[in-house]
Parts: C-alpha cells; structure tokens; sequence
C-alpha cells in the first residue's frame, strides 16, 4: 500500500476532539462533524484530504492514518496543527 484517501476534523482543544469522538462513536456522522467542528478547510467538504503518500503529511498524521483499516477512525492525534480525528477512506 503506497496512498491512503483520508478525511479529519481539525480543532485546537484536546477536549472538543474528545466530544466530537464520543459523538461519532454514539453514531452521529464523522462528514457532518467535520463540517460542523473542523478549523481546517477541508471541513466543507467533509473533512475529505484526497489521497496522500508517505512523506507529505506530518509524521504523527502519517502514522496514524496508514495503520488505520478502511472505515476506521483515529484516537485524536495530536500535532503542531492541533488535534486531528482521521478516518481513512481508501487505500491503494
């Protein structure tokens, strides 16, 4: 596997990713979070952040999202950009 599709949800504070994993995990939607919560732009479109191969994502985000299976979704990930649930979409 050389390329992961992923989405996440961008947000500054540990305990907001914390709320909206919980509320993903008691079934609300990981696309309407994102589009509701996410600081990064790529909310509007569901969280989605296309296909990505090894090196262009930070290293935390990186790891996480390539040891993730196909429709699974990240314990918050922690990076210089805040904190990050991924949820992979695609590998190839």
């Amino acid at each position: 596997m050389s390329q992961v599709r992923a989405s996440h949800i961008l947000v500054k504070s540990e305990k907001k990713i914390k709320e909206i994993a919980e509320l993903i995990q008691k079934g609300k939607s990981f696309e309407d979070m994102a589009r509701a919560h996410s600081d990064c732009p790529s909310g509007v479109s569901g969280g989605d952040l296309s296909w990505f191969g090894k090196g262009m994502m930070v290293k935390p985000f990186e790891d996480a999202a390539f040891k993730l299976n196909v429709g699974d979704v990240s314990d918050p990930v922690q990076t210089q950009f805040g904190f990050h649930l991924i949820k992979v979409t695609g590998k190839k």
